[in-house]
């Protein structure tokens, strides 16, 4: 995985969060020269993503732990397949055992839930893609688990990205004001997209050059006609509520996005655990 330092520092972060002052039960129960293995097994079929996560999560508990993975993140599992095994000093394994397990659980999560969405929009020429509703903190490993499941990263932060919205729309005055004031502002190398939610928008957003335009909660008849009077202008991309419609009637439509916020921001986890072996 790319970025190590940003994985330190996000990892390093969920350490200290849990384990505090010191971990109080493994200290008091467990040997200092204990030496165990574990196995992460799936308790549901799913779609595996985060052991990179998890080997560095050992790693920086205690170098003398190792991981070794059955399964690459992007590979489907089944209910009971052995992912992974840790073995190493039993102390570090109990005391990074959660911090790992909710990484690899979450992860896994999206990158299932994303597998499922992009397999409904199979053989046509649309994309799905994430949003910035990610856990704060996480939006890197977040994004990277949508990649994972096979889905593609809308703009990472606000300063990716052009994105003029309903209420940007309302403090600049019209789409035709905003869009003349973030190219008087943006530099060549940014695409400028906008938000629209009737007809009209629309036209407006054509007239004013939008790169691309996203279709903001309409129903499947309006995006029809939407990307019928698009007509190849510009991108086009369907949000608003996707993660409860059929994408593949969506994406049917024409648009050559669909944004899904539940993606990540209410994705249920995978169902994994850890079990030492006697």
């Amino acid at each position: 995985m790319q970025y190590r330092y940003k994985l330190d520092e996000i990892i390093n972060t969920a350490l200290n969060e849990d384990i505090g002052s010191g971990d109080i039960t493994t200290l008091a129960t467990v040997d200092e020269a204990k030496r165990t293995e574990g196995f992460f097994v799936a308790k549901e079929d799913g779609v595996v993503c985060g052991l990179p996560v998890v080997s560095r999560v050992f790693e920086l508990i205690d170098p003398e732990i190792r991981l070794e993975a059955y399964f690459d993140d992007g590979d489907t599992v089944e209910k009971g397949d052995c992912i992974a095994k840790v073995s190493g000093p039993a102390q570090g394994i109990l005391t990074g055992e959660r911090v790992a397990l909710n990484f690899l659980q979450r992860l896994s999560g999206i990158a299932t839930r994303t597998r499922e969405a992009v397999s409904q929009v199979a053989g046509t020429k649309c994309a799905v893609t994430d949003t910035r509703k990610t856990v704060p903190g996480l939006r890197w490993l977040d994004k990277y688990a949508v990649r994972t499941g096979g889905g593609v990263n809308h703009r990472f932060n606000l300063a990716d990205g052009i994105l003029i919205k309903d209420n940007h729309i309302s403090a600049a005055g019209s789409i035709g004001q905003a869009i003349a004031k973030t190219r008087s502002a943006a530099t060549h190398m940014l695409k400028i997209e906008v938000e629209v939610e009737n007809f009209a928008q629309i036209e407006e957003a054509l007239s004013c050059g939008a790169d691309v335009i996203m279709l903001d909660n309409m129903s499947i008849e309006d995006m029809t006609k939407a990307v019928e009077i698009i007509n190849g202008r510009a991108i086009v991309e369907a949000s608003g509520n996707m993660g409860e419609r059929g994408l593949s009637e969506v994406a049917r439509t024409g648009v050559d996005l669909i944004s899904v916020g539940a993606l990540t921001h209410s994705v249920s986890a995978m169902d994994i655990s850890l079990k030492f072996s006697l």
